[in-house]
């Protein structure tokens, strides 16, 4: 019961910092003007946004189940597009944004009698995402900043790829850190190990990496493509290095995302649009303006998730 009394209360903790920030969000922006540019965009844009939410789910899962099949836990597509609905659907209700993707490691570990590999599958197949969303982020940002599109950066965007430089060695400053640390724990070096190995077969081999790859990019493409028929509906785009201006904000905006701390993303992605969008000379109006409604339209999309909400896996204890 404390158990249970405690999660309630975390749950309840991220609703509330997810109301509040969203709150920030609305006294930061003009509310007549955010209502205009949201009613701005066309009822055709919002269904094509939301057809290519459907298709992200089909594609996901394709990734989801290849990455299972290579770790020894074959899964039927349909059973994977099932499973992946609902841990979409469980992942837009509940805060955190990840305990859609735990439900499903814990059911197909139950239907597979290995929760291990099923974590790791899990695991992996998200990895691969964030990975080439990451790269994606870096590359827009970097495009941003060399062609002097943020306001007050120099064309050549020296100071920032500095700070770029810096953060890369942070990063490989912690991996070495955390590899060191496995390494003088036998029972983590263990499973690092088993990880490593796991990495190997679903992630780093041939042909895996580069259909990885190629899925995350075609995944994270069909995100950025709901962002720009939104803004292409509402007027934001004028021509190829405008739309380049949105999917590159747009892709900070999916990173944002990753951050657990509201339901979904909400309130953390919109507060993100207030600052990246006057960063290079647009009103922030228009940024949370696609925010709220691409997170609108990945709700809706993910409702077919609910219906596999009491469903069970073979041999789910």
């Amino acid at each position: 019961m404390n158990f249970l009394g405690n999660t309630g209360s975390r749950i309840a903790l991220k609703w509330l910092v997810t109301a509040l920030i969203i709150g920030a969000v609305l006294f930061f922006v003009d509310g007549k003007t955010l209502l205009r540019e949201v009613a701005s965009i066309p009822p055709a844009a919002m269904v094509a946004g939301l057809v290519l939410g459907i298709g992200q789910v089909f594609l996901s899962a394709w990734r989801w189940r290849y990455t299972a099949n290579l770790l020894g836990l074959p899964i039927p597509y349909m059973q994977a597009v099932r499973e992946y609905y609902l841990a979409t659907f469980t992942n837009q209700v509940l805060p955190g944004g990840v305990l859609g993707d735990v439900n499903r490691a814990l059911r197909h570990g139950a239907d597979t009698n290995n929760r291990l590999a099923a974590a790791h599958g899990v695991a992996i197949e998200r990895l691969s995402g964030q990975v080439v969303l990451a790269a994606v982020v870096v590359t827009g940002l970097a495009w941003l900043v060399i062609t002097g599109r943020v306001v007050g950066a120099s064309p050549t965007g020296a100071g920032s790829l500095s700070h770029l430089h810096w953060l890369l060695a942070g990063v490989s400053a912690v991996i070495l850190l955390t590899w060191f640390l496995a390494r003088k724990n036998k029972r983590i070096s263990v499973y690092v190990g088993t990880l490593r190995g796991d990495l190997t077969r679903a992630l780093l081999s041939w042909p895996a990496f580069p259909l990885q790859v190629l899925t995350s990019l075609l995944v994270v493409a069909s995100y950025l493509a709901v962002f720009l028929v939104l803004a292409n509906g509402a007027g934001y785009l004028a021509d190829l290095p405008s739309a380049g201006v949105v999917a590159a904000l747009c892709s900070l905006l999916l990173l944002s995302m990753v951050i657990p701390v509201t339901v979904s993303g909400w309130g953390v992605r919109e507060g993100a649009a207030v600052i990246l969008w006057p960063m290079v000379g647009l009103p922030a109006e228009q940024g949370v303006a696609l925010s709220v409604a691409y997170g609108a339209l990945i709700l809706v999309s993910s409702l077919p998730g609910a219906l596999f909400l009491f469903s069970s896996p073979v041999r789910q204890r």
